[in-house]
């Protein structure tokens, strides 16, 4: 039986957010000992470990089917993959920074101007979209001290709190590209048992993460009131309903979206509801 491979960043938070997907998976692995390879227990995935720049060249190059890798790399690289899913963690944003006596009108004001980053591709679509004209300083690291030490005038760099720029003397100015986790493959794998098990575990990717957006909720309901809570809660296809040994009462579950969860939750205790339990969902699937 053959094997998927996957390559994963070899260490931080993107690669712990990775490893804790596919273990909401139902993936079992060693997640003790990381060494260049690893092999999953219970499903055909193998693991390998690699700088996140790495990953999109050993996607191309057919050493991994598929690799989970910040767009900013995806995008950087610009290599003929395609983007399976955005998996909406690891998200950060590329922004430009100047010394705080910049004097920062907008991106006109970065004509001529030397800018340090690690994302000239990315950088330079938008700068010619503006029609701005720069000159990039090319730097892999502690992108932060070009300017302190005039190697460069300012700098376009990921941002997530901000707190390097002010130690450096910084102001972020804008943002002008924001990036999450994506999952990415060749645009052929060449092998139908390949692309069924990467169809397997989008089955399993999709279904734990959608159960995230949701909240399964059960409550006592007068059943007067049960068609008005059938319009604000109606569920994957329609609320499951119980009625009770209290005469005029039933029991109600069903799955609530997060992002409404306590409007709905007003709503029905407005409505006479009692008894209102939450659980969260580990898995949902249509």
């Amino acid at each position: 039986m053959e094997t998927l491979r996957i390559a994963i960043q070899s260490k931080g938070r993107l690669a712990e957010d990775s490893l804790g997907l596919i273990k909401d998976c139902g993936i079992q692995f060693d997640t003790e000992s990381r060494v260049l390879k690893e092999r999953a227990y219970n499903f055909p995935l193998e693991f390998l470990f690699v700088r996140d720049d790495d990953i999109p060249g050993y996607v191309h190059d057919g050493i991994a089917d598929i690799g989970i890798v910040g767009r900013n790399e995806y995008d950087e690289q610009n290599l003929p993959l395609k983007v399976v899913k955005d998996l909406g963690f690891a998200k950060c944003r590329l922004s430009v920074a100047v010394p705080v006596d910049f004097e920062y009108q907008g991106l006109a004001s970065l004509e001529g101007k030397r800018i340090a980053t690690s994302y000239p591709g990315i950088l330079g679509r938008v700068l010619a979209e503006h029609g701005v004209h720069a000159k990039f300083v090319n730097v892999s690291g502690s992108v932060e001290v070009t300017p302190a030490i005039g190697i460069a005038d300012c700098i376009c760099d990921l941002v997530s709190t901000g707190t390097t720029l002010k130690a450096n003397g910084l102001r972020e100015a804008e943002c002008v590209y924001r990036t999450s986790a994506v999952l990415i493959a060749r645009q052929d794998m060449g092998s139908e048992e390949k692309q069924a098990i990467l169809q397997r575990l989008m089955l399993r990717i999709n279904a734990v993460q959608k159960a995230q957006g949701y909240k399964y909720i059960m409550f006592n309901l007068p059943e007067k009131e049960l068609e008005k809570v059938r319009r604000i809660v109606p569920g994957m296809k329609s609320p499951t309903v119980t009625h009770l040994l209290e005469a005029g009462w039933v029991s109600v579950q069903t799955v609530v979206q997060e992002d409404h969860f306590w409007d709905v939750v007003e709503q029905l205790k407005h409505l006479g509801a009692e008894g209102i339990l939450v659980t969260a969902i580990e898995k949902m699937t249509e």
